[in-house]
C-alpha cells in the first residue's frame, strides 16, 4: 500500500522526481514543449545526411516511368497555423505505372525542436512522420515510401495534397523545415530483382545480380507483382479508400486529437453494396503527457508524492475501434522514439526505428461486411484506452468492390476488451508498477461475391505485459515491456476447401533504463541511459512467407541543464534482418559520438 509522506520527506525527494520526469520530451508544437535540445556531438562545417534503417524498395536507383512535383515550401513559424494545402495533379495517361513511390525530402540548420508531420492526399493519409533536431552546419534526410496501396487515390484528378508541420521559430529556435515532396511512378516493367528469382532458383545464393524484368522474358517463372508486393494480402490496392479523419482538415489537418480516454472521434460511412472486402489503416502517434506512455506510473503514485507532472495514469494504451460503438479491433501500437526521445545524442545521424516512417496499423473488418452492406450510415469510432493528452490518431478505410452485389453475415463474434491485471507496491518515490493485459478475439463469417461463398475465420490473441520500477529514491527507472499480437485467418469455400490460410506474428519488446544524478555544475543533472527496442513481424500463408527483426541497443550519457543537453556519448548499434521467399536483406549499422562506425549491408542469404 501506498504511503503518505511528510512535508520534510517531500521536500527531500521532490527535486529528484522534478527531473525524473522533465527528461522526457516531445516533437508535438507547443509553446514551450518539456523536450531536449543542445548542443550536438556532430562537428561536421558541411550539412550531415540523417537516415533511417530499412528494407530499400524494389524501385530504388531505377529510372521512374514519370514524377510528379507536389510540393516544395519552408515551414518556418507555422505553429497555429492552417496546413499547407495545394491541388494534385495525377500523372498524365501517357505514364503507365504499377508502383508509386512518395518521396519526402527535408533540409534543416539551426537550433530547432523535432516535430510531427504529417501528408494526406484527398483526406488519406500517405506518410506520418517526425523531422530530425538540426545542427548550425545543416541536416538533410529524405524518406521513400512504396504508395501503391492507394492507388485509387494518387489516379483522381480535382483533389487536395494536405501538409501538416507545425513549427516555431524565434531568436532562439532559428530551425526552418525546407520540405520537398514528390511522387515517382514505375511500371513493371522496369522493375529489377535478383537474377536466382528470374532462373527460377528460390533457394539461398551469393548471387545476387539485378536484372530487369520484363513479362515476355520471364514467361510465368516469376509473378511480377509478387516481386513487388509484400505477402502482406492488405498491400493489394483497393477500389477505393474512405478517410476517417477530422473534417476540419484544411484549418487544422486531417487527424483527429485524442486528449483522453473517454473521448471517442467517429466518421460517419456508408459501403457500397458490393463491397466484399474492408479493412481499417490505423495512424497512430502519441504526444505530451503520453509521448511515454510505456513510462507513465500509476496517478495514485503522483497524487500521493504530490507531483506537479501530468505523466502518469499507468502504462497500458490501446487503440480500439469500434463499429456504432460495438468494439471490432485494437492495437498497441510501436513504440516510436522520436529523435528528441530518451538521450537526443542517440539519433545522430541514425534515428530510432519507426521515426521517419511511423507504422501504420491494418484492422481486417471484412468479418463484419454482415452489419455494414445495409445501405445505412454507420460510425467508425477510434478512442485511446486509458490514454492521456495527447494522441493524433486516423485511419483510411479500404474497400473492395465486386461487380455485382455482395452478400455477407457475421455469424459469430468474440471481440472483448482486454483483461488488464494491475500492481501497483510504492514507498515515498521507489515502487513497482505492473500491468498485464490478455485478449483473444475470434470472429466467424461468410460473404457471397463472384468469387463464391467464403467462409473466413478470423482468431486473435494479444498478451501485453509492461514492468516499471522506481529505484534510489526515483533516481533510477528500469523498464521491462513486451507486446505479442497473433492472428490466424482461415478462408474456406462452399466444399470445404481452403483457399486462404495467414498466420501474423508480432513482438514489439522494449527495456529502457535510466539514472539520474546531480552534475558538476550548478544546476546541471547527469543522465545515463539504455533502450533495447526490437520490432519483429511474420507473415505467412501457404508456401510463402516473410519475416522482418529490426534490433536497436543504444548507450549513453548526457550532461543536462533544463531541457538543454550541454554534452554527453552516446552508442546507437542497429541491427535489420529481412527475408521472404524471393530473397533476404541485412544491415547492421554501428553509431559512436554521432560519427557512423560501420554501415554494412547485404543480400545474401545465410
Amino acid at each position: 500500500m501506498p504511503l503518505q509522506i511528510t512535508k520534510a520527506m517531500k521536500i527531500t525527494y521532490l527535486f529528484t522526481l522534478i527531473h525524473l520526469f522533465s527528461v522526457q520530451c516531445s516533437p508535438s508544437p507547443s509553446p514551450s514543449p518539456p523536450h531536449f535540445v543542445g548542443k550536438h556531438s556532430l562537428n561536421n562545417t558541411t550539412p550531415q545526411q540523417y537516415f533511417e534503417v530499412t528494407h530499400p524498395l524494389p524501385t530504388d536507383d531505377i529510372t521512374p516511368s514519370c514524377s510528379v512535383s507536389l510540393l516544395n515550401h519552408s515551414f518556418a513559424n507555422t505553429y497555429g497555423s492552417p496546413p499547407v494545402t495545394v491541388n494534385y495533379t495525377p500523372p498524365k495517361s501517357k505514364c503507365k505505372w504499377s508502383v508509386a513511390v512518395l518521396e519526402f525530402q527535408a533540409e534543416c540548420k539551426g537550433e530547432q525542436y523535432d516535430r510531427i508531420a504529417g501528408v494526406w492526399l484527398d483526406g488519406v493519409e500517405l506518410l506520418r512522420t517526425s523531422t530530425a533536431q538540426p545542427t548550425e552546419a545543416g541536416i538533410f534526410w529524405k524518406v521513400r515510401k512504396d504508395v501503391s496501396r492507394y492507388s485509387s487515390v494518387i489516379s483522381q484528378s480535382n483533389v487536395k495534397l494536405t501538409v501538416m508541420l507545425e513549427n516555431i521559430v524565434n531568436k532562439d529556435f532559428t530551425g526552418v523545415y525546407d520540405v520537398n515532396i514528390s511522387l515517382h511512378f514505375y511500371s513493371a516493367s522496369s522493375v529489377r530483382v535478383p537474377l536466382s528469382i528470374v532462373s527460377g532458383i528460390h533457394t539461398s545464393s551469393s548471387s545476387r545480380k539485378l536484372v530487369s524484368v520484363k513479362n515476355n522474358e520471364i514467361g510465368g517463372k516469376v509473378n511480377v507483382d509478387r516481386v513487388l508486393k509484400a505477402l502482406y494480402p492488405y498491400d493489394k490496392p483497393a477500389d477505393s479508400v474512405v478517410p476517417i479523419s477530422g473534417t476540419n482538415g484544411v484549418n487544422e489537418g486531417f487527424w483527429f486529437k485524442i486528449d483522453d480516454e473517454h473521448d471517442v472521434q467517429t466518421t460517419k460511412v456508408k459501403i457500397a453494396s458490393k463491397t466484399y472486402k474492408a479493412v481499417l489503416e490505423l495512424y497512430v502517434s502519441f504526444h505530451g503527457n503520453d509521448e511515454f506512455w510505456y513510462m507513465n506510473p500509476s496517478d495514485a503514485y503522483v497524487e500521493t508524492n504530490h507531483l506537479s507532472t501530468g505523466r502518469a495514469h499507468g502504462a497500458y494504451r490501446e487503440v480500439l475501434v469500434t463499429i456504432d460503438g460495438e468494439l471490432v479491433g485494437a492495437v498497441v501500437p510501436f513504440p516510436v522514439i522520436f529523435t528528441g526521445g530518451i538521450n537526443p545524442l542517440f539519433w545522430e545521424p541514425v534515428v530510432s526505428i519507426g521515426a521517419f516512417n511511423l507504422p501504420s496499423y491494418d484492422i481486417d473488418l471484412t468479418p463484419f461486411l454482415g452489419r455494414l452492406l445495409d445501405n445505412k450510415d454507420h460510425k467508425i469510432g477510434i478512442q485511446i484506452a486509458d490514454g492521456i493528452s495527447f494522441w493524433l490518431v486516423d485511419a483510411n478505410l479500404h474497400l473492395w468492390v465486386d461487380h455485382s452485389n455482395v452478400k455477407a453475415q457475421t455469424v459469430s463474434s468474440k471481440v472483448p476488451a482486454m483483461e488488464i491485471e494491475r500492481k501497483n507496491e510504492f514507498v515515498l518515490l521507489d515502487g513497482e508498477f505492473e500491468i498485464e493485459g490478455e485478449r483473444e478475439s475470434e470472429v466467424t463469417s461468410w460473404v457471397s461475391s463472384s468469387a463464391g461463398n467464403l467462409t473466413t475465420k478470423y482468431k486473435e490473441k494479444i498478451k501485453f505485459k509492461n514492468k516499471l520500477k522506481f529505484k534510489d529514491q526515483g533516481t533510477k527507472k528500469e523498464l521491462d515491456q513486451t507486446y505479442k499480437r497473433k492472428i490466424k485467418i482461415k478462408t474456406t469455400n462452399e466444399m470445404g476447401q481452403v483457399v486462404e490460410n495467414l498466420e501474423v506474428k508480432i513482438k514489439y519488446p522494449l527495456d529502457i533504463n535510466t539514472e539520474t544524478r546531480p552534475g558538476l555544475d550548478r544546476g546541471t543533472t547527469v543522465m545515463t541511459t539504455q533502450v533495447e527496442l526490437e520490432r519483429s513481424e511474420r507473415v505467412s500463408g501457404g508456401t510463402d512467407w516473410m519475416s522482418l527483426s529490426h534490433k536497436l541497443n543504444c548507450t549513453g550519457m548526457m550532461v543536462v541543464k533544463g531541457s538543454s543537453v550541454l554534452s554527453g556519448l552516446a552508442e546507437n548499434h542497429q541491427n535489420y534482418n529481412y527475408k521472404d521467399g524471393l530473397g533476404c536483406y541485412t544491415r547492421k549499422v554501428d553509431v559512436v559520438n554521432g560519427v557512423v562506425v560501420g554501415d554494412d549491408p547485404s543480400s545474401i542469404c545465410s
